[in-house]
């Protein structure tokens, strides 16, 4: 049984516009589907480090924040889920690319969830891998 998709691009653009805190990075989300979230970070030189390279910041952000709107698939867009613990394994370094993410639900309950992302460059290249649980939080 496929699962039901509980909100849709328009709905998650809606929770990034509204998020103030992530105004910085220019996230945009490219597609969805039950438990899967695939965000852009278009290039900027503000998210460089040192040296030219795409900052691990921005990077680590986006998968973040994709595994956030990943569970708003399946759940909608009401409740408070925070990360909880996040591992990531950088791969390549990016220089002036886009960054193109996308996390995948791997298990969803009443309040946790876990997961993974990939982010890579425009040609395809693997940045970085992630881990990512995250936990529902209760009002």
């Amino acid at each position: 049984m496929t699962p039901e998709l509980a909100c849709s691009v328009d709905e998650l653009t809606q929770v990034l516009a509204g998020s103030a805190f992530l105004q910085p990075y220019g996230f945009v989300v490219q597609s969805c589907a039950p438990g899967q979230c695939t965000l852009v970070v278009p290039y900027a030189a503000a998210l460089e480090r040192p040296g030219g390279i795409v900052s691990g910041v921005a990077i680590m952000g986006a998968a973040d924040v994709a595994m956030w709107l990943a569970i708003m698939t399946r759940r909608g867009t009401a409740e408070r889920w925070v990360t909880t613990d996040m591992k990531t394994a950088f791969l390549s370094s990016a220089r002036e690319t886009d960054i193109h993410c996308v996390a995948q639900l791997l298990k969803l309950g009443k309040r946790t969830a876990y997961g993974s992302a990939e982010c890579r460059d425009d040609g395809g290249t693997l940045l970085a891998h992630h881990v990512i649980s995250y936990a529902l939080v209760q009002t």
